[in-house]
C-alpha cells in the first residue's frame, strides 16, 4: 500500500461505524454466491484497498464513506454483474476522492478494472445544467456515447440510486439540482436500458425531493385509497386465481400499485384530480410459456370486460429496450379499471433488469440455454457478442446502436461528441459544425486517414475537416447528403451564386445587344441621375423591380437581351439620343470586357449560369452556339449538334452568338468511345495512354453486353481544347489492342 494511503489517519471511524461497515460488507459477500472463489477473493481485495483509501472519510450521515461503495456494489450484485464490475463499484471513487492513480489500479487489479473506474471518474466530472429539455437529451446521449463499456453505465446507475436513497442526509440546497438531474438524465437511461425497477425508484425518489409537499399529499391520498379499495383488490385477486385454477393453468399473480410519480404525471398531463385516476392498481401474471400468455389473456377477457383500445401486444412487437408483455385493461368489480400484464419468467427478468438480464442468466446457470430464450433478437445479439468476442467496446457499440438506432456518434479532433443521423456523410458533419465550414470544405480525414467527402460516418469516428477559402459547395453534394441543414445550405449557396452569375452574364449580354444597336452601355449608368428616369421607363416596360433584377432575368433567359436593347433605343430616341454608327460597325474593347465579332466570349469561369450541353459536350476549338432556356440560363452546344438544330427550328429567337475566349481558364469534359480487343490489362493500358497525354479520366464504363472478342469502352475525359483532345486520341490509337477510337456525341 502506498505511503500516502497509510498516512490518512485523521477522523478515524468509531468502532460502531467500523462494525456497520463490516456488517454491510458481509451482506455484500452473502450475495456473491454466483461468483467463483477466485472472483470472490478479487472482490475482497478491492474492498480492502477501497476501505484503506477512504479511511477517515465520512458521508454526510456520519457513516464511514466506504458504506457508499459497498451499497453500490450490492446493487450491482443484485443484477449479478461480474467480478470486474463489482470491483469497479467498490473502487469507483478512489481516483476522484483519494488521489489513487489509474496506473496504480492497473498494477493492483488489472487494466479492465482500471478502465471501468476511469470511465466512471470521467462521467462523474461532467457538469450539467438540466433546465432545458433538449440539453438533457443531449447529455443523456453524450453519457451513453462516452461509456465504452455497458458496465460503466450500470455501476453509475447503482451509484446514483444509492445517492438518491440517502439524499436526505445531503444539504437541502442540493436536493433540487440532484433530483432534477436524476429525473432528466439517469431515470431515462435506466428506462432505455430496460432497468424498470431502478427507473421507477429513481423517478419516485426524484419526485420526493423535488416536490416534498406534493409527494406527502399524494402518499396520504394513496394510503387512504388503498384502505378503501383493499376489498376490491382482494376480490379481484381471488377471482382471478380461482379462474386459472379451474382452467388448470399454473400462474404466479402479483399485485402492482402505480408509483407516486406516475400518478402525479398523469394528473398533471391530463389535468385530473386524484379521484379521477382510476387505474391505480394492476396485476402481473407470470406464466410458463409464450402461448399461455395469449391463453391467459383470453381467460381474463371472459372474466371481466376489456376496455376498447387498451390492449397492447409487446410480445409480437417488443419495445426497443427488449421489454415484452401483453397489456390489457379490464373493468373489474364496482367499475374499477385494472391493468393486467401477462409474461413468461424470462420476459419478467428482461422487463425488470433489461441489459443486466445478460449477467442474471449467466449467473443462474452458465451452462444452460436459458439465455437463448430471452425473447428478443436484440438481447440475443448482445449475448452472442459478449460470449464470443469478449470485446466490451463492441458489446457497448451494439447497445448504443439499438438505444438510438437513428443516430451515430462521432468526435471532432477536440473530442467534442456530435450526434448525426445514421447514413450521414462527411459533408453533413461539416455543415453540422458551421455553414461556413461546410461551404469551404475541400477534404476530410477520418481517424487520421483521408477519405472521400461522400463517406458515411460510423460510431466513434474522429473527423477532421479540411477547408480552403477559395472553395465553394459542389452541386454534386446534393446527391449524397442526408441532413436537411446541409441540403438547404448547399441549395441556398448555389442559388445565391447562380443569381450573382446570372446577373453578370445578363450584363454582358445586354452590353452586346446594345452595341449591336449602336449604344454604348457606359451612357446608361444606373447611378447617373440623368439616366435615372430612363431606367424607370425601361423597368416599367420589363416589369422588373431593379436593374439587377432585369440583368438576372436576361442571364437566366427570362428576357431576350435584343428586345430589351431595342426598347432602350426607342426610349433614348424620345430624348433625342441616336445610335452611334461607329459603335455598330466595328469591334469595341474596354478595360472590363473583350468582344469578338459581337459574340459573347466564354472561358469556363462563368459558373452555373452557363451550362455546356451534355448532349455534345463542346470544348474550345469547336464551333458553338448559345441557347437561352426560359429561366435555365445559357446552354452552349456545338454548332453541328442535333439537339441545337431542332431547337433552332422551334425557338430561333432564343439563340445568341457565342465564341471561345483565347485563354480558357479550365478544362472541359468530352466523351471518347474506344473499341478494344479483349485481353488482360487492356483497360489499364488505355487509361495509362490517356494519363500520359495529361487527360483526366472523370468516368469510364463498359458496354452492357457480355465481353466478346471486342468491347466498347466509354470514357469521359477532361481536356484543354481540341488540340489536347487530338493528342490524347493519338496516344490511345497507338496502344496495343485498340481497334478504333473516336469522339462520341449523343445522337440527340
Amino acid at each position: 500500500m502506498s505511503a500516502r494511503l497509510s498516512s490518512v489517519v485523521s477522523n478515524q471511524a468509531t468502532p460502531a461505524a467500523a462494525n456497520a461497515a463490516a456488517a454491510s460488507f458481509a451482506a455484500l459477500m452473502a450475495k456473491l454466491d454466483y461468483l467463483s472463489p477466485a472472483d470472490i477473493e478479487n472482490v475482497r481485495l478491492a474492498y480492502r484497498f477501497a476501505d484503506e483509501a477512504h479511511l477517515g472519510q465520512l458521508r454526510n450521515s456520519g457513516e464511514p464513506y466506504i458504506t457508499h461503495p459497498i451499497a453500490v456494489a450490492q446493487q450491482c450484485a443484485e443484477w449479478k454483474l461480474d467480478a470486474q464490475a463489482l470491483m469497479a463499484a467498490l473502487l469507483h471513487d478512489a481516483i476522484e476522492d483519494c488521489g489513487v492513480t489509474k496506473s496504480e489500479l492497473i498494477e493492483r487489479f488489472s487494466a479492465p478494472v482500471a478502465e471501468l473506474v476511469d470511465g466512471l471518474t470521467k462521467l462523474e466530472k461532467l457538469e450539467f445544467n438540466t433546465r432545458e429539455e433538449n440539453q438533457a437529451e443531449s447529455f443523456r446521449k453524450m453519457l451513453l456515447a462516452m461509456a465504452r463499456d455497458v458496465r460503466v453505465i450500470l455501476v453509475k446507475l447503482a451509484d446514483r440510486t444509492h445517492n438518491m436513497r440517502t439524499l436526505s442526509d445531503a444539504p437541502r440546497t442540493k436536493w433540487t439540482r440532484i433530483s432534477r438531474e436524476t429525473l432528466d438524465i439517469y431515470a431515462p437511461i435506466a428506462h432505455r436500458l430496460g432497468l424498470n425497477t431502478t427507473y421507477r425508484e429513481l423517478q419516485d425518489l426524484s419526485f420526493r425531493y423535488l416536490h416534498p409537499w406534493r409527494y406527502a399529499a399524494l402518499s396520504k391520498a394513496l394510503l387512504r385509497a388503498r384502505g378503501r379499495r383493499r376489498d376490491v383488490v382482494k376480490r379481484v385477486q381471488s377471482e382471478v386465481e380461482t379462474t386459472f385454477v379451474n382452467a388448470h393453468i399454473p400462474v404466479h399473480i402479483f399485485g402492482r400499485e402505480k408509483t407516486l410519480y406516475s400518478i402525479y404525471r398523469k394528473m398533471s398531463e391530463k389535468h385530473l384530480s386524484f379521484a379521477q385516476v382510476t387505474d391505480l392498481y394492476g396485476f402481473r401474471i407470470i406464466v410458463q410459456d409464450l402461448t399461455t400468455c395469449y391463453t391467459a389473456m383470453g381467460i381474463l377477457h371472459q372474466l371481466y370486460k376489456p376496455l376498447p383500445g387498451k390492449f397492447k401486444d409487446y410480445i409480437a412487437l417488443p419495445k426497443v429496450n427488449g421489454y415484452q408483455s401483453l397489456h390489457t385493461t379490464l373493468v373489474g368489480p364496482f367499475g374499477t379499471n385494472i391493468e393486467f400484464q401477462m409474461r413468461t419468467d424470462a420476459m419478467h427478468v428482461v422487463a425488470e433488469s433489461g441489459v443486466a438480464a445478460h449477467w442474471l442468466y449467466k449467473a443462474m446457470d452458465p451452462d444452460s440455454d436459458a439465455s437463448q430464450r430471452l425473447g428478443t433478437q436484440w438481447l440475443q445479439s448482445l449475448l452472442e457478442i459478449q460470449q464470443e468476442t469478449r470485446d466490451a467496446a463492441e458489446f457497448w457499440d451494439h447497445v448504443k446502436i439499438d438505444l438510438f438506432p437513428e443516430a451515430v456518434y462521432v468526435l471532432t479532433p477536440k473530442s467534442q461528441i456530435m450526434a448525426m443521423p445514421r447514413g450521414a456523410t462527411i459533408v453533413d458533419f461539416a455543415y453540422a459544425i458551421h455553414s461556413d465550414v461546410g461551404n469551404r470544405t475541400v477534404a476530410a480525414k477520418v481517424n487520421g486517414e483521408q477519405v472521400p467527402l461522400r463517406s458515411e460516418l460510423h460510431n466513434g469516428d474522429v473527423i477532421e475537416i479540411i477547408t480552403a477559402s477559395v472553395s465553394s459547395p459542389n452541386p454534386g453534394w446534393l446527391g449524397f447528403v442526408r441532413t436537411g441543414k446541409a441540403r438547404s445550405k448547399i441549395r441556398q449557396y448555389l442559388k445565391t451564386m447562380a443569381l450573382t452569375e446570372s446577373q453578370a452574364l445578363g450584363e454582358k449580354m445586354l452590353a452586346q445587344a446594345l452595341r449591336a444597336e449602336g449604344i454604348n452601355r457606359d451612357h446608361l449608368s444606373e447611378d447617373d441621375e440623368v439616366h435615372h428616369d430612363k431606367w424607370e421607363k425601361i423597368l416599367r416596360f420589363t416589369g422588373n423591380r431593379s436593374r439587377a433584377d432585369l440583368l438576372t432575368d436576361i442571364g437566366l433567359g427570362k428576357r431576350i437581351a435584343s428586345m430589351v436593347a431595342k426598347r432602350i433605343v426607342s426610349i433614348l430616341a424620345e430624348t433625342g439620343e441616336k445610335p452611334d454608327a461607329l459603335t455598330m460597325s466595328r469591334e469595341r474593347y474596354s478595360a472590363h470586357e473583350s468582344v469578338s465579332q459581337g459574340a459573347l466570349l466564354l472561358d469556363g469561369s462563368e459558373g452555373a449560369t452557363v451550362q455546356f450541353a451534355p448532349c455534345c459536350r463542346p470544348i474550345p476549338g469547336d464551333g458553338i452556339v448559345g441557347y437561352l432556356g426560359r429561366g435555365e440560363g445559357l446552354a452552349v452546344h456545338t454548332d453541328d449538334c442535333a439537339v441545337a438544330t431542332r431547337l433552332k427550328h422551334r425557338d430561333s429567337e432564343r439563340f445568341i452568338a457565342v465564341d471561345w475566349s483565347d485563354e480558357p481558364v479550365r478544362t472541359f469534359e468530352t466523351n471518347l468511345l474506344v473499341t478494344v480487343s479483349n485481353g488482360k490489362g487492356v483497360l489499364a493500358r488505355v487509361a495509362a495512354a490517356l494519363a500520359s497525354a495529361e487527360a483526366d479520366i472523370t468516368h469510364v464504363e463498359m458496354g452492357p453486353e457480355p465481353a466478346q472478342n471486342a468491347t466498347d469502352l466509354r470514357f469521359s475525359i477532361a481536356v484543354r481544347d481540341r488540340v489536347h483532345l487530338a493528342q490524347a486520341m493519338r496516344n490511345v490509337k497507338r496502344t496495343p489492342s485498340v481497334l478504333r477510337v473516336h469522339r462520341a456525341k449523343s445522337a440527340g
